[in-house]
């Protein structure tokens, strides 16, 4: 739901200065057309849920143990108590605290000390830094001292739910039961206010998805990582205030070929607190945060021999690859780039939701409303999957069900929730009116669907009007889809292209 406020009020000027009046004012439309949609509401795990998590963990044998890292500078007692009390009251207890504080004075160590008078003091671990050398660098000052089978990130004025580290935990004595043991896991997070009053902006994610996560740090918080992979690579000083993103880029080129060990936990684990000078309260407080991440992107781009130039879209910290020539010359993964149909300035289709995905926003709508999930944690399968909000995705056309068009009678002046609607994004299929299919995977195009395949004069382009007239688009697109993945390459839904317009009208 949008909500006005000052973040709301900072976010429309900064918005204006960046991309004008007329963008603008569609900006300002879609927000105002959020209102009308059922308000977000965060349930908290009812009594009995908790009571069943404590005896559950010790009933399945799990034994992973978190290092929850902690870099703090000048922390507001209020916030550090809250944080304390979210760790301390989790219903999985294998876990300690790595608390590396950048103050100059003794006032952080001073809190703590208070808090923890005449309790338990073993599982927390105080590092007072003797500078404070950004972020990045604090941080990895308290990595040394983890000594957890996974470190879990956690900014010192944000919260955990208190099934956090359970659903953590659960997620990788499920992934080990089918012989994967995770290297990296994230959940869903929303937004609170100072006092933690109020409840909004829910991040619903989806399964790895590396295109989004080229467009922009999807997975964000509550973020787990194998100690071993964390303490290897670290966090680089050179992209503070981005420096998550950069760690999440370089961990999915570390696991290259393991994407399956990469695990999303689609429940909100995180709450985000917002306040003046945060990045979630004020775009621009932290404006080269979105700098850095840019240059992170460049950077993992470079690392991975594409032909790219990482560019800002007009949303802050939303980016795009613009490669030179084909994507195709650069990327041997993808095997097919879809764009939007469009008519009457409406999306008609463009990314399809397949069996998979269905089953997954059936599964994030059934956490929304609050049904609790305990014991679920089974390990996704494999593949790109959405998880949206739901109430938005439906009023947009998003769907249920298999075959249906994600972004389905969006105005193409809109951008959908959290802005994926004009984002690149791993798709199972996309709309075969308008797709590129590279040039080793057209004869598993003309397998499918029967026709050869003909590009559009002056264009790579596929041609639709050779497809039989009446035939089946939806089963064609999502047959092609599943055969393109399941010969080992990615389906990318390519709504904005600079350089290759693919947008056509139905």
């Amino acid at each position: 739901m949008s909500r006005i406020n000052r973040a709301n009020l900072n976010k429309t000027i900064s918005y204006l200065k960046r991309n004008g009046i007329r963008k603008t004012w569609y900006a300002v439309l879609e927000r105002l057309a959020e209102r009308k949609h059922p308000p977000y509401t965060w349930i908290a795990p009812g009594e009995m849920e908790e009571m069943a998590q404590s005896r559950d963990w010790e009933e399945r044998g799990f034994r992973v143990k978190f290092s929850i890292v902690v870099p703090a500078y000048r922390t507001k007692p209020e916030y550090l108590k809250d944080l304390l009390d979210s760790l301390n009251g989790q219903t999985y207890p294998q876990w300690e605290m790595i608390l590396a504080d950048a103050t100059e004075d003794d006032s952080v160590e001073q809190v703590l000390r208070e808090y923890l008078r005449g309790g338990e003091a073993t599982r927390i671990r105080y590092i007072h830094l003797t500078a404070n050398a950004g972020i990045a660098e604090n941080t990895n000052q308290a990595l040394p001292y983890a000594s957890g089978d996974y470190i879990g990130l956690l900014d010192h004025d944000d919260i955990l739910t208190k099934d956090a580290l359970y659903e953590m935990a659960a997620a990788i004595q499920a992934g080990k039961s089918q012989g994967i043991r995770p290297q990296m896991l994230y959940s869903d997070e929303d937004k609170c206010n100072g006092d933690r009053t109020e409840y909004y902006e829910p991040n619903f994610k989806e399964d790895f998805n590396l295109e989004l996560l080229l467009s922009n740090n999807y997975i964000c918080h509550f973020l787990v990582m194998d100690r071993k992979l964390m303490q290897k690579l670290k966090f680089r000083g050179k992209y503070d205030g981005a420096q998550d993103y950069d760690l999440v880029l370089r961990a999915v080129l570390a696991l290259k070929g393991q994407e399956e060990t990469i695990l999303h936990i689609p429940k909100v684990l995180y709450h985000w607190r917002c306040h003046r000078g945060s990045t979630a309260e004020n775009p621009e407080s932290k404006g080269y945060a979105y700098e850095a991440g840019r240059l992170a992107l460049q950077d993992f781009a470079d690392q991975a021999h594409w032909q790219a130039v990482a560019l800002d879209t007009a949303h802050m910290g939303f980016y795009t690859l613009c490669y030179k020539g084909s994507p195709f010359a650069s990327r041997a993964d993808i095997g097919a780039i879809g764009g939007r149909v469009i008519r009457h300035g409406r999306v008609v289709s463009g990314r399809l939701v397949g069996e998979q995905e269905a089953a997954q926003r059936r599964l994030t709508m059934a956490n929304v409303k609050g049904y609790p999930s305990t014991p679920r944690a089974a390990v996704p399968e494999k593949g790109p999957h959405s998880a949206g909000y739901p109430h938005i995705e439906q009023a947009q056309g998003g769907g249920f069900k298999a075959g249906e068009a994600l972004y389905g009678n969006l105005s193409i002046h809109y951008s959908g929730y959290l802005h994926k609607a004009v984002l690149n994004q791993e798709a199972e299929a996309v709309d075969i009116r308008n797709i590129r299919v590279r040039p080793e995977c057209r004869e598993i195009f003309q397998r499918v669907t029967g026709v050869e395949y003909r590009e559009v004069p002056g264009t790579d382009v596929f041609d639709a009007s050779c497809l039989p007239k009446g035939c089946d688009i939806v089963k064609l697109s999502l047959e092609l889809g599943k055969a393109l993945r399941e010969a080992g390459y990615r389906v990318v839904y390519w709504p904005v292209d600079r350089k290759h317009s693919l947008e056509t009208k139905e």
